[in-house]
Formats: structure tokens, C-alpha cells, sequence
């Protein structure tokens, strides 16, 4: 059964991939679709395109702003196993805006690593394979090994450390209050990317 599962699974990330987007033809996408007052997804509510807005911002800061530590650099520079990395998003996803960039910015730093994005709403079998909690929860990485097609690990959708301060305020409050989603905004811009690079970086070894 578990073998039928992995065939399966398999043949869903490989149809997921033959129509994935780079990073850079992901951030023209959203760029248009904000000159065009819309947004990816099923959705197109007013409150998504702003949010849609909102992100591109966002990520044309992450894109400039990034930085990697000289010990990040050196570990992932030398990382030599081919690996590609299939993320799963949406342009209205607060998360995806703070993180696919840094992602982006690690995928860079080696040859060896080749990023595809594709968005969750056109890919729901895929989605469906890789559920946090039972929740259809992005930004989702799924690290695949080019040579055996294998999905070596998984990221997302957030930074241990934010997943850590989800999971505590849903303890005490039993769910996310605006409030709470905005403190995980500024945490984000404080952290700069920072956290999410440390996952990534442990993700290759």
C-alpha cells in the first residue's frame, strides 16, 4: 500500500512540475496581477487582492534586502546533492511573502538547487499530499532528489520558530486573532529572514 502511495505521489509532483513557474516568473505574475486588480487563486475577493498588493511590496523588499551569514553562505555553497525545490503558494499569503523570497535568495547560492513554484489553488492533489495539521497551509517546500524523484523533506508553512508561536497562541486562545497576525507580521520583519534560512539550511542536511 505504502509503495502504491509513493508511485502515486510521485506522479502528482511530476505533473505539478511540468507546469511550475521559476521564482522570477512568479514575481512577474504577481507584479501583473496587481496592475490588473486581481490575485492568484479560486478566490478573487476585494480582500485578497489587497492582500495580493500588499505581498508584491513586501516581496520586492525581501528580494533586495536579504542577506546570508558567511557560515549560511559557505554551508549551502557547498551542498552537492541535486535537489529541486517544488513550493507551493498563493500571492494574497501573508506567510508566502515573508518567506518564498528568502527561499529564493538560498536557492540562488547554489546550482545545485532548482526552485519551482506553483500555486495551491491550481495544484490541489499536490496540496493534498503535503497537509499541515489537516490544513491546506502555504507556503509549502517540498525538497525532491532529482535522482531518485524522491521527496527528501518538507518546509513550511512557516519557520519553526513562528510555527512554535502559532501553536502557543492557539493553546491559550484557541485561534489567531488579528492582533496576533499582526505581532506575526512585525515578527517577521524583525526576524529578516533569518529563521527561515536556518530551517533551509538544516532541510539540506
Amino acid at each position: 500500500m505504502e509503495i502504491l502511495e509513493n508511485i502515486m505521489t510521485t506522479d502528482i509532483i511530476k505533473e505539478s512540475l511540468n507546469k511550475a513557474m521559476s521564482y522570477d516568473e512568479y514575481r512577474t505574475l504577481v507584479t501583473s496581477l496587481v496592475e490588473q486588480q486581481s490575485t492568484t487563486g479560486n478566490e478573487k475577493t476585494e480582500a485578497l487582492v489587497e492582500y495580493t498588493k500588499m505581498n508584491d511590496r513586501r516581496m520586492k523588499r525581501w528580494d533586495k534586502t536579504v542577506k546570508l551569514s558567511d557560515d549560511a553562505l559557505e554551508k549551502i555553497s557547498v551542498y552537492s546533492k541535486k535537489v529541486t525545490w517544488l513550493v507551493i503558494t498563493e500571492s494574497w499569503c501573508g506567510d508566502a511573502a515573508h518567506i518564498v523570497p528568502v527561499i529564493n535568495k538560498v536557492a540562488e547560492q547554489n546550482d545545485t538547487i532548482e526552485l519551482k513554484v506553483v500555486l495551491r489553488d491550481e495544484n490541489e492533489s499536490l496540496m493534498n499530499q503535503f497537509l499541515t495539521n489537516g490544513g491546506k497551509a502555504i507556503p509549502k517546500l517540498i525538497m525532491i532528489d532529482n535522482e531518485t524523484d524522491e521527496v527528501v523533506d518538507t518546509f513550511g508553512p512557516r519557520p519553526s520558530v513562528a510555527t512554535e508561536m502559532v501553536d502557543v497562541y492557539k493553546t491559550l486562545h484557541g485561534k489567531l486573532t488579528p492582533e496576533f497576525k499582526e505581532d506575526l507580521q512585525l515578527w517577521y520583519n524583525k526576524d529578516k529572514g533569518q529563521s527561515t534560512v536556518e530551517d533551509l539550511v538544516n532541510l539540506l542536511y
